[in-house]
C-alpha cells in the first residue's frame, strides 16, 4: 500500500519545472506533469513550455505571420458557442421547396418560377424576374443533386458560421448565390440553371482565404474545391474521346462550371474582407464593402444585356 511519503517521494506527482507544486496535469506532448503556471492551452489537453517553443519553432513563416497578426487585435468575427442556426435554417427551407416540388403538378410549376436562366434579366422579352438571381438557390434537379449540396452545406456551414457569425454567413450565402448567377449570364447567358452549387463554392472560397489568413493548413480545402472543380472537365474529357466534341460533352455533364467559378470568386472576396475588416471599428467598412461587391455583381449584370440580348 503507498503511504504519504511514498506519494511524495515521487517526482511524477509534482512539477517537473517547480518540483514544490503538486499537480497531476500531464504535458499531452512529453506527458512530464506541469502546474496551472507552466501549462498552454492547446487543441487536445495541455503543452509544457519546452514543447511549445518546439511547436512554435515548427511554425511556417506564414502561420508565425498570422498568429502575429491576429494576436494584436480582438477579431470582429465572434465566435458563436450555438448551433450554426443559419446553416439548419437553410437547409430546411431549401428541403421544403424540394418536397413541394416533388408533389405532382406543382413540381415543374415551382422549378420554372425560380430557376435562374439569362433573358428573363431583360424586360425586352416580356418578363423582367431578377429575383432568379437568388431563387435558383432553392431548387434542385433531383435528391442526389440536393444531397450533395446540402450535405456539403452542413459539413462546412457547421464550422463557418459559429466562425464569422449567423449574418455575416448568410450574406456570404447570399452573394455567392448571387455570384453564380451573375457569372452563368455572363458565360452561358442562354443555358437554364438550378441548385445552390455556386452559394457552396462561395463558402469554400471565403473558407479558404480566412484560412490562409489565420495560418490554417488549407491544403485539404484547397483539394476539395480542385476536385469539385475540375471533376465535370475531367468526365467531359474523357466522354468527348470517341466524339472529339469537348464543348458538348462539357455541356452533356450537366453541371454548371460557371455557377462553381462565379461563386468561388465571390466567395474568396467576401472572406477576404471578413479578414481585413474582423476590428470592431471597422463595422461599417465591412457593411461598405459588402454592398459594394452586390453593387459590382449586379453592375456585371449589363454586359450580357449589351452583347448577348
Amino acid at each position: 500500500m503507498s503511504t504519504t511519503d511514498d506519494f511524495r517521494r515521487n517526482s511524477d506527482n509534482f512539477c517537473y519545472r517547480h518540483p514544490d507544486r503538486q499537480s497531476f496535469v500531464l504535458c499531452q506532448r512529453c506527458l512530464r506533469t506541469v502546474c496551472s503556471e507552466c501549462r498552454t492551452p492547446a487543441a487536445v489537453g495541455v503543452i509544457c513550455p519546452e514543447c511549445m517553443a518546439q511547436q512554435r519553432a515548427a511554425e511556417t513563416p506564414a502561420q508565425k505571420k498570422a498568429e502575429r497578426r491576429w494576436a494584436s487585435s480582438r477579431p470582429l468575427v465572434a465566435v458563436s458557442s450555438g448551433r450554426p442556426v443559419a446553416t439548419l435554417a437553410i437547409i430546411a427551407i431549401t428541403g421544403l421547396v424540394y418536397i413541394i416540388g416533388i408533389i405532382p403538378g406543382l413540381g415543374s410549376i415551382l422549378s420554372s418560377a425560380l430557376l435562374f436562366y439569362g433573358p428573363y434579366l431583360v424586360p425586352q422579352f416580356g418578363s423582367f424576374e431578377p429575383w432568379r438571381l437568388l431563387t435558383v438557390s432553392l431548387v434542385h434537379s433531383g435528391f442526389f443533386h440536393i444531397g450533395l449540396n446540402m450535405l456539403a452545406l452542413w459539413f462546412i456551414g457547421r464550422n463557418l458560421e459559429p466562425l464569422l457569425g449567423r449574418w455575416r454567413f448568410v450574406a456570404l450565402y447570399v452573394l455567392g448565390t448571387l455570384g453564380g448567377s451573375v457569372a452563368v449570364a455572363l458565360i452561358a447567358p442562354l443555358t437554364p440553371v438550378v441548385g445552390a452549387s455556386g452559394a457552396i463554392f462561395a463558402l469554400f472560397g471565403a473558407l479558404l482565404v480566412i484560412g490562409r489568413h489565420i495560418g490554417a493548413d488549407i491544403r485539404v480545402i484547397a483539394v476539395l474545391i480542385g476536385i469539385n472543380f475540375a471533376w465535370p472537365f475531367v468526365v467531359a474529357l474523357i466522354t468527348s474521346i470517341g466524339t472529339g466534341d469537348f464543348v458538348a460533352a462539357l455541356n452533356g455533364v450537366g453541371v454548371s462550371w460557371q455557377a462553381h467559378l462565379g461563386g468561388l470568386i465571390t466567395g474568396a472576396v467576401v472572406g477576404l474582407i471578413y479578414a481585413r475588416t474582423r476590428l470592431a471599428r471597422q463595422k461599417s467598412l465591412q457593411i461598405g464593402l459588402l454592398v459594394a461587391v452586390a453593387v459590382a455583381l449586379l453592375g456585371l449584370l449589363v454586359v450580357p444585356v449589351l452583347v448577348y440580348y
